[in-house]
């Protein structure tokens, strides 16, 4: 690595923190300085993509300069006095815990920048839409940044408003009712949220996340221990999400357009798991013992719940719109990261953060393709997806529908691919949680848990069946597929006789299209940074795992090194 000074690595902090949040402001300038194009709103997305792009080199620069034989260690850190009367100051600084999540934030929003300059979705002016993706940036970055309670809970908040308008005006069918059920119960979760972190903070006498997790709760009693683990955990289970309060979850998915769903899987879930182990644990360890298995319950709930879900949305004849069975899929999976969370042990906590990442990554991936399906097909229905111009995706665009394969794949935790060292390390802490825990329930739990992995390969597989393949011969709905209502014919859904040259027999309520392209260059450029790194990270975990297991062991000790 790099050597840099550490004012260098303050700036670069943050640069990357209040960087976007000036882009923002200069993207509703009437031209954003600086940059030209054919029209102000090609101008105004290729600001984007150029702010989005220097936030992304800045990060990646602060990644060169991080001194990796330390990472337990705060670097980069600034610490300037706010409001002195409730000790609130304005503290940042990354550890091996905050890096990982940082770079994947500057790159998710990267590409989807660069993915919307090429594919902008319907709706108002581009200037506001770059404007909210920069404002979301800002508030993701920052909250894998500060070192301060209440600071903490302003970036949390700070991104609920832009996400909200994303939804409302750019997205789908039904968006302003998921907009509205996103906004309500986050806003709604985070009320409770702030109450918890004011516990913490006036009780303990400071709000400086590391001097209290230095502390390890020695100065909040039992009692307030437990009340304050229930206050925030409620609100930062409702960001997760976790069963029971992922409702809103899968409507936002489903209306959101395709960069909203992969910002929104791709970091705004991680923010909800972060604040578990970066306050929760280390500062109120005697009240995440007493909750430990019930958070653990409700994560292997969410799991098999999940996975039945997709399992529903996936068989035919369900109408199943793939965009939802993607977000059902996500609480399944984040389900194993607060089951690793709640073994409290360093196997578990390191096994939730590994999967964190890779579950941006992955579903990051997803979202994407699903969207450029849905723009090539006019749906994302996953009946009419598997019986018309969509289905076999292998004949049709064979780079498509490789990635959809290697997507479903990496999901469903393949060996040798980032979904499978996660999940993996959470169900070993399972198998031996903290010393405290009753090992026998976390037994139970890691069972239910690993039959949860088993629906998870069922779902994809048949997805990738239906999509990638088309259906199986000899089937109703093969026999039922290939009709066009425009001409009654029987066109093949796999392309034989009877099918025209680029596979448009499409289902009713389809749109019809002369053709379905394959990769294109910009989808191309967007997606092929999360397949490198999904093969990277599994093939080469410790990468990541040398990152965040000095600080887990950390945290888990009391903050003493």
């Amino acid at each position: 690595m790099i050597g840099i000074s550490e004012s260098v690595m303050q700036f670069l902090l943050a640069l990357i923190v209040v960087g976007p949040l000036a882009g923002a402001v200069a993207a509703l300038l009437p031209a954003p300085p600086g940059l030209k194009g054919k029209s102000p709103d090609q101008a105004v997305l290729r600001h984007g993509v150029t702010v989005t792009g220097a936030v992304l080199v800045a990060a990646i620069v602060l990644t060169l300069g991080f001194d990796h034989d330390h990472p337990s260690k705060m670097q980069a850190t600034t610490d300037i006095s706010w409001i002195p009367a409730l000790d609130v100051r304005i503290h940042l600084g990354i550890d091996g815990i905050s890096l990982p999540l940082l770079v994947l934030t500057a790159l998710l929003t990267f590409l989807c920048a660069l993915y919307s300059y090429f594919k902008m979705p319907k709706g108002p002016s581009p200037k506001a839409f770059v404007a909210l993706i920069l404002v979301l940036e800002s508030g993701t970055l920052a909250t894998f940044a500060v070192l301060d309670l209440l600071l903490f809970f302003l970036a949390f908040e700070m991104v609920l408003i832009p996400m909200y308008f994303l939804i409302a005006r750019w997205g789908g069918a039904e968006r302003t009712q998921a907009a509205w059920k996103f906004i309500l119960y986050t806003l709604l979760g985070s009320v409770v949220m702030l109450l918890g972190l004011l516990l913490i903070g006036l009780r303990a006498g400071t709000f400086d996340m590391v001097a209290l997790a230095t502390d390890n709760g020695s100065e909040l009693s039992t009692s307030v221990q437990v009340i304050a683990v229930l206050a925030v955990g409620l609100g930062l289970a409702v960001k997760t999400p976790m069963w029971p309060l992922h409702s809103w979850l899968p409507d936002a998915h489903t209306a959101a357009p395709t960069v909203g769903s992969v910002l929104l899987a791709g970091v705004l879930l991680k923010m909800g798991t972060y604040g578990f182990v970066r306050i929760l644990l280390p500062i109120a360890p005697e009240g995440m013992e007493t909750f430990a298995p019930y958070l653990a319950a409700f994560a292997v709930v969410g799991i098999i719940y999940g996975s039945l879900a997709c399992l529903a949305l996936a068989r035919p004849g369900a109408k199943g719109d793939l965009k939802r069975l993607i977000a059902y899929s996500s609480v399944g999976h984040m389900g194993f990261v607060l089951l690793g969370i709640s073994t409290m042990s360093p196997t578990g906590v390191n096994g939730a953060l590994f999967a964190n990442i890779a579950h941006g990554l992955i579903t990051g991936l997803l979202f994407f393709l699903v969207g450029a399906l849905k723009d090539r097909t006019g749906t994302s229905d996953l009946d009419t997806l598997a019986q018309g111009s969509g289905a076999a995706l292998y004949g049709k665009a064979p780079r498509l529908g490789g990635l959809l394969a290697f997507g479903a794949v990496a999901s469903l935790g393949l060996p040798g691919l980032a979904g499978f060292w996660g999940e993996m390390l959470a169900l070993f802490g399972a198998f031996k949680p903290a010393s405290d825990l009753s090992r026998p329930a976390f037994l139970t739990f890691m069972a239910i848990a690993a039959f949860g992995t088993l629906l998870t390969a069922a779902y994809m597989l048949i997805v990738v069946r239906r999509v990638c393949m088309g259906p199986a011969p000899g089937s109703a709905e093969a026999a039922s597929g290939g009709a066009s209502p425009a001409t009654g014919g029987a066109n093949s859904v796999t392309g034989g006789a009877g099918s025209a040259p680029g596979g448009t027999g499409a289902a009713p309520g389809a749109e019809r299209t002369p053709g379905l392209a394959d990769v294109h260059g910009y989808e191309f450029a967007a997606w092929t940074p999360l397949v490198a790194l999904t093969v990277l990270a599994g093939l080469w975990p410790a990468a990541l795992l040398g990152l965040t297991d000095p600080v887990v062991q950390q945290l888990l000790a009391g903050g003493k090194s």
